[in-house]
């Protein structure tokens, strides 16, 4: 029962189920796992692990460590754990209430602009919340908040750098030696 339940996810999941190899993307935990679970099955039914990295769409060496993990500490060892990382000191109550504070506006929060800054932002967080941050993580919460856009990269153009005279128009001499 198990396997049917991957295989159909992993139907669901690679698209083009007439190949013989998984269409490249990007998957969720979920479909990873099932992709491992799956491979770990035909691990042990005698596919070599090159066969399961053409199969699934992984690298040679991606498939040796599948491997090596299974015959390890067994199918255990390819499932999926919790994700990695420090979890949150803001709850999502508080999370909730910094949105409605932002979208208050500074002047509320005791600034005297009308304009957020990371800096102020974290600020603000702390005299709420008594949690300090850095302004470089406050912009991050901020961002996941949906609250700001990620500043594109403004790319000077070429004829902003440069200007060019007419060359049939006189120019002024240039003196020599003058710093």
């Amino acid at each position: 029962m198990f396997s049917v339940i991957l295989v159909t996810l992993w139907n669901s999941i690679n698209r083009a189920s007439h190949m013989d190899t998984a269409t490249p993307g990007t998957l969720n935990r979920d479909e990873m796992e099932s992709r491992r679970l799956l491979a770990a099955q035909d691990l042990q039914t005698g596919l070599s692990q090159s066969q399961v990295a053409r199969k699934f769409g992984v690298s040679r060496t991606t498939a040796s460590r599948w491997n090596r993990s299974l015959s390890g500490k067994g199918m255990e060892a390819l499932k999926k754990r919790r994700a990695p990382g420090r979890p949150s000191r803001l709850t999502a109550e508080q999370l909730t209430a910094l949105k409605d504070l932002y979208l208050a506006g500074p002047r509320p929060a005791g600034f005297d602009s009308d304009r957020w800054t990371t800096a102020k932002f974290a600020d603000a967080i702390l005299a709420k919340f008594d949690i300090k941050y850095d302004p470089d993580h406050a912009g991050r919460i901020m961002h996941r908040l949906g609250l700001r856009e990620r500043r594109k990269v403004r790319r000077v153009t070429p004829d902003i750098l440069f200007t060019f005279s007419n060359p049939n128009v006189e120019q002024p001499d240039v003196k020599q030696g003058v710093a």
